[in-house]
């Protein structure tokens, strides 16, 4: 999917989930509530807006997912009743096999994994929508044995992840740039913060 369908697909999960209706009461100019009424019209929007906002992150996929896991924890930016409910959004996806995660380590190593790690767990302890995490020892040059958790991201997911990033940035840009309390709650600070991840 291009950048500007998957704009267009955001755009349209926004309005789906009544996002826009938050946002122009954001602005608090009358125009824009009553704006925002005529736009909610047709629309099931009573559910409270964590939930709306939670359901959309989970529509939109596993970046989306990820961000507000991370924005879960902000509660200097956020209202009570949306972190709470941003704290629900949880990774329940399968592993992939484990012979995908060893060939993409060798493959970015350049070595086989028996000459990275001195052990390497098969089976991963942990398995979310973006990667999955294995447990390994590595051997340092000390001749200490250290125990490793290594995340291997899941194969394809490193375009996607650079395509809702840059989109995330420009939509943050906007947003900043739209009202005071975009400003306030400065969303490029946020996503370059969620970038790091």
């Amino acid at each position: 999917m291009t950048r500007y369908l998957r704009g267009i697909y955001i755009v349209w999960v926004a309005w789906r989930y009544g996002l826009d209706e938050l946002l122009l009461q954001s602005f608090n100019r009358p125009g824009l509530t009553a704006f925002a009424r005529v736009m909610a019209f047709g629309r099931n929007l009573r559910a409270p807006r964590g939930q709306r906002l939670r359901e959309a992150l989970e529509h939109l996929g596993p970046i989306f997912v990820k961000f507000g896991q991370v924005l879960s924890t902000r509660r200097d930016l956020l209202p009570a009743d949306v972190a709470d409910e941003l704290a629900l959004l949880q990774d329940r996806v399968p592993p992939f096999d484990s012979s995908i995660a060893i060939a993409t380590i060798e493959r970015a190593f350049r070595k086989p994994i028996d000459t990275i790690f001195a052990s390497f767990e098969r089976e991963p302890v942990a398995s979310a929508s973006i990667a999955q995490v294995h447990f390994a020892t590595l051997i340092n040059r000390n001749g200490e044995i250290r125990e490793a958790a290594v995340k291997v991201l899941r194969p394809g997911m490193l375009p996607v992840i650079d395509k809702d990033l840059a989109l995330m940035r420009m939509m943050a840009g906007w947003i900043e740039r739209s009202s005071d309390d975009g400003k306030r709650l400065k969303p490029r600070e946020v996503v370059a913060e969620f970038d790091k991840y």
